[in-house]
């Protein structure tokens, strides 16, 4: 009986025929499944590359066609249903030839399928084996014919085939079995996916090749038969092997993807801007790096071009499968210290404001602002030096000395900015927030470090395309962002590393829970972060040690060389110290004094720090308060009345100007205050 099923099928089709009104009505009333058929969602990158695709509901991939090569659709009709473009969704005589075939060999020897009746089947998801189940499949093809294009049948073919496991689709088996897109198919892989669907879990190649490369074979036959490949491509496709294995898809930015994809349920697609070879680069970059520092390491790594904006690679952790690593935390997110990778945005709004220049000498000595008593990271003094090495050294005297002369308000106001998420513990910023009292994710830094290349032009940054966009309002001025960019192009590099390519700075938070290393060249922007995901110290972590030779790595992955950073902006003060203007020559701050601070240390009663005065003959009356006696009084560091046991003194300090007084008691002690005189 089963035999003669097709025979009966094509017979009860033509009897049906005969009644022409009724074989329409039956056409068009027949309840079609639904033809909107669920496929995978997919990030690609900024040249459509596939990042990472998820699994439909049931768990299958099943992909968007997309281009496929046109061997392979010909391959394809010439070999299952080359009257295809002719038939109006059964092929009566295919169905004829079929029966006849098995009513004279007692078997099934060939089917009377067409492309619309299995895209029929495929759609239902039932069997055929019974001569009902091939009379739904005839009706239901009649209709796709009537309510599809042949363009779309195939489309519909082309998303449902079965490819073996939970495979479906062409673009499904090609990235499976080749690792490639099917718009780049070899003849012998056109073959092979021709041949599979009909007998998908005995042809799989990565289970059994040897049948799948006989299949493949039957098919490049039957090509060179209907001369679509001639005898040469047939033995050159022959030669080829059927590798025994499946790929996995491609699983590039996992942390990103989920995001987008979270971001908006109802997209199939999410574009972006990465780069997926970049992207596939650093990956491993991050992993080999974080296995090398140790069990529960990770490591995160961001890329931008500064110039536009956009984001080229987003690494949100070393192995987002790995739970010790806990890699489902994307650290390019996440809030963390930044270390001393803010000083160089304290420099250059003190820049900005006048306060201070990069030949300017500033004190590095025990000092307490108030009961806030910071220490160099080696609890080491250097006295006086310039404000360059003292960004270079990355000193942490100094960098507080100018937040409380540029106020942390200011400090943090302008990290906002720059369109950075900024969280203060407390919610009122401290002096603190220089060395990293601060919280703020990698991408953010990454961010303001994008304003200070573009000289001081923040600029949104974005994986999306579109996203990108620059912010209304400057850090601080171009003069002040490239003198920063000078000091740091001239850090000390890794081993291995060219100086004064990459203007680049290195953070490490306190207790060791964060390495931070984020630089710039004239194009690109990155950042690398290593740490635990959840916390805790990594003993003995430095940037300067661990993120700052991965930092240039990525730009060693990026290009093959670096871009140059700009030149000095018009008006730039480029001076050595003896011919800065005076108030540039030293800094002084503005409330911290040069020793840890007890009660009776002297102090300056008046006049109070910065006050402008009326002293035309150049005459100004100091007095104190504490101390302990004689007094030595020095005007801009030269000495001008020692030995003075009176609290009370008149100095000479010479015509209109800003001067600096200075005045240190018996046991060494100090007070320094800086006036105007008119």
């Amino acid at each position: 009986m089963r035999a003669r099923g097709p025979f009966l099928a094509a017979a009860m089709l033509f009897a049906v025929g005969l009644a022409r009104d009724g074989f329409d009505d039956w056409v068009a009333a027949t309840a079609l499944p639904p033809l909107s058929i669920e496929t995978s969602v997919e990030v690609r990158d900024r040249d459509d590359a596939l990042l990472r695709a998820f699994t439909v509901a049931d768990g299958r991939w099943r992909l968007e066609p997309g281009p496929v090569d046109p061997l392979f659709p010909e391959m394809l009709i010439a070999y299952e249903d080359r009257r295809f473009h002719d038939h109006a969704g059964v092929d009566p005589m295919a169905m004829l030839r079929a029966a006849g075939q098995a009513v004279f060999n007692g078997r099934i020897v060939s089917g009377g399928s067409t492309l619309t009746m299995q895209v029929a089947r495929l759609l239902e998801g039932g069997g055929t084996g019974r001569w009902s189940g091939k009379l739904r499949q005839i009706r239901v093809a009649l209709a796709l014919e009537r309510r599809l294009t042949k363009t779309g049948i195939l489309d519909l073919y082309l998303r449902l085939a079965p490819y073996g496991g939970n495979l479906e689709g062409v673009r499904a088996a090609s990235l499976a079995y080749f690792g490639k897109e099917p718009r780049h198919l070899t003849a012998a892989q056109a073959a092979l996916l021709v041949a599979i669907p009909q007998s998908p879990e005995a042809r799989r190649p990565d289970r059994f090749a040897a049948r799948a490369e006989q299949a493949r074979d039957r098919v490049l036959t039957r090509m060179e038969a209907a001369g679509i490949l001639t005898p040469d491509r047939v033995a050159a496709a022959r030669s080829e092997r059927v590798a025994a294995l499946r790929r996995d898809f491609p699983d590039h930015a996992p942390l990103l993807s989920e995001a987008l994809r979270r971001a908006d349920r109802s997209a199939r697609l999410h574009r972006t801007t990465l780069n997926a070879t970049l992207q596939a680069a650093l990956e491993t970059l991050a992993q080999q790096a974080a296995r090398r520092a140790g069990d529960r390491v990770s490591v995160a790594i961001v890329v931008a071009d500064h110039r536009n904006g956009e984001i080229l690679a987003s690494v949100g952790t070393a192995d987002w499968g790995d739970a010790r690593r806990q890699g489902f935390v994307d650290m390019t997110r996440a809030l963390r210290s930044p270390g001393s990778t803010l000083k160089p945005f304290v420099y250059a709004l003190a820049f900005d404001q006048g306060l201070a220049h990069p030949e300017t000498q500033i004190d590095d000595r025990p000092t307490a602002f108030g009961t806030y008593e910071p220490q160099n990271f080696d609890r080491q003094f250097r006295g006086s030096l310039s404000v360059r090495e003292a960004l270079i050294q990355s000193l942490n005297i100094p960098v507080v000395s100018l937040t409380e002369a540029i106020g942390p308000a200011n400090l943090l106001a302008g990290l906002r900015r720059a369109g950075a998420r900024a969280e203060v513990p407390g919610g009122q910023p401290g002096l603190a927030i220089a060395l990293g009292g601060i919280g703020i994710s990698l991408q953010d830094l990454v961010q303001i470090y994008a304003g200070l290349a573009r000289l001081g032009r923040p600029m949104r940054l974005s994986a999306v395309p579109g996203g990108a966009s620059e912010l209304p309002q400057r850090l601080f001025g171009a003069q002040a962002a490239w003198l920063v960019t000078d000091i740091l192009s001239r850090m000390p590099p890794p081993a291995g590393g060219a100086p004064g390519r990459l203007a680049y700075k290195t953070g490490t938070s306190y207790g060791h829970r964060d390495a931070l290393a984020v630089g710039f060249d004239g194009a690109h922007v990155a950042g690398v972060w290593m740490g635990r995901a959840d916390g805790t110290p990594v003993p003995g972590a430095f940037g300067g040690d661990l993120a700052a030779p991965i930092l240039f790595e990525v730009f060693g992955r990026l290009k093959p060389g670096f871009d140059p950073l700009p030149p000095p902006p018009p008006a730039t003060l480029i001076l050595p110290n003896a011919r800065l203007p005076q108030p540039l020559r030293q800094f002084r701050p503005r409330a911290a004094a040069f020793s840890l601070a007890t009660p009776d240390d002297p102090k300056v009663a008046f006049p109070p720090d910065g006050a402008v005065i009326e002293a035309p003959d150049g005459m100004l009356a100091v007095r104190l308060r504490d101390g302990t006696a004689p007094f030595l009084w020095l005007v801009n560091g030269a000495p001008v009345a020692t030995g003075q046991t009176a609290r009370e003194t008149l100095l000479s300090l010479g015509g209109r100007g800003f001067y600096r007084l200075s005045v240190i008691d018996a046991k060494g002690r100090g007070a320094t205050v800086s006036v105007t005189l008119n």
